[in-house]
């Protein structure tokens, strides 16, 4: 075999296998450059580890926005998508309490109240996890927020609003982690 048939060949191998899919990792956790929800693309903007106590790992996480959006424009009615990967095991109903606690910390009483029935429509769908597990939140603007464990779908919960409100969990002005807010919304280099 010559060079140029060993060239023909890597070729058609590369056109058979299709691009290599690039990824984002830290901390051992692969996370897709791109997801599509449908029609909608969502491309990674950035990746963070959150810490407790500074030094135990607690869960990494990936920031996914549509295509051209900027990350200062998350909190808006925009497609996005936030991962998380946990470290640990946790009871649904501490993942709740937690919840429950930053929405009070980043909106105020008349928003919360607004979007009560949905924040009480989401906490239901939290389940206990496994050390491991992933949670994902996808919201396409006039469909909806989804949560999804392992990537099966729990439910979903109407309104931008809700949307809103609810990502500033983790992108608002006092987030569960000010580190991994900053890390998700830095541009990736």
């Amino acid at each position: 075999m010559n060079a140029r048939q060993a060239i023909a060949g890597i070729l058609i191998l590369f056109l058979i296998s299709g691009p290599m899919i690039s990824a984002a990792e830290i901390e051992g956790v692969t996370f897709p450059d791109n997801r599509h929800i449908g029609k909608t693309k969502l491309v990674l903007n950035n990746v963070g580890l959150m810490r407790y106590n500074i030094v135990i790992k607690a869960m990494v996480a990936g920031l996914y926005l549509g295509e051209g959006i900027e990350p200062k424009q998350a909190l808006a009615d925009v497609p996005k998508r936030i991962e998380i990967h946990y470290f640990w095991n946790l009871k649904g109903t501490d993942i709740v309490d937690a919840s429950e606690k930053l929405l009070v910390a980043n909106a105020t009483s008349e928003r919360i109240q607004k979007v009560r029935g949905q924040i009480d429509q989401m906490h239901k769908l939290y389940e206990n996890i496994k050390a491991g597990d992933r949670y994902s939140l996808t919201y396409i603007p006039s469909v909806g927020t989804e949560l999804a464990l392992n990537g099966e779908p729990k439910g979903l919960v109407k309104g931008a609003d809700f949307a809103k409100v609810y990502f500033s969990i983790w992108l608002g002005k006092k987030p569960m982690d000010i580190a991994l807010r900053d890390q998700l919304v830095k541009p990736r280099s």
